[in-house]
């Protein structure tokens, strides 16, 4: 038989769950209480054994819905090189299967416009969680360290040419299948997340851009 916490523990999760959903799908309005405890199966009472009020809720479903994503975006192979790592981010993320299926996408994809225009507490939960898929995308690669750890001056230990590349990666990945989701036409939408992969690539190997358009004017 559960415990008490345990109960406790379950039933957050599965407002959580739930929540995470909704806002997945709807946006930061989705998140309303009543919506979320009748998909979670629990009375409107047990909201308050766990969150104050909405605000909070949308905080941790947003928190929660980034957790398991971010952790099977960023999977990979040991001894990644860095432009292989963000050639393949890349090819995972922006696809026709993630801009379809928005119930079990990204978070941010779902609520970054609306973010905004939110109050500063959920923009600050936006900022933490945005560093926090940084800090994933940037995770151990193949490629040696800085010669000189002292020219490092990213508290985080990672190179700031290779963050300021992985913002360019969460923005193009992000605005791609934003973008891709709010045209009508097919077309149109396959050509965005194909441009965005492209885009994404350049990123990641911008010798061999140069390489290609040397041999162009040759």
């Amino acid at each position: 038989m559960a415990t008490r916490v345990e109960r406790k523990q379950a039933s957050l999760l599965r407002i959580l769950d739930a929540a995470a959903a909704r806002l997945r799908t709807e946006g930061l309005m989705g998140a309303a209480i009543g919506l979320v405890m009748r998909d979670a199966n629990l009375t409107h009472g047990a909201f308050y054994s766990h969150f104050a009020n909405k605000e909070e809720l949308t905080a941790a479903a947003f928190r929660h819905a980034l957790a398991n994503n971010r952790t099977r975006w960023t999977a990979g192979p040991s001894g990644e090189s860095w432009p292989l790592r963000l050639t393949r981010l890349a090819k995972r993320y922006l696809t026709p299967a993630h801009r379809d299926d928005p119930a079990n996408g990204c978070a941010f994809a779902a609520v970054a416009s609306e973010a905004a225009r939110s109050p500063a507490e959920f923009r600050r939960v936006f900022e933490a969680e945005m560093i926090q898929s940084l800090r994933a995308i940037c995770g151990p690669t193949a490629d040696p360290p800085a010669a000189n750890p002292a020219a490092n001056p990213n508290p985080n230990g990672v190179d700031p040419a290779r963050h300021d590349e992985a913002i360019a990666l969460l923005a193009l990945c992000v605005g791609g299948v934003t973008l891709a989701r709010a045209v009508e036409d097919g077309e149109t939408s396959a050509r965005v997340l194909a441009a965005c992969q492209a885009a994404a690539a350049r990123l990641a190997n911008p010798e061999g851009v140069k390489e290609s358009a040397a041999r162009a004017v040759d």
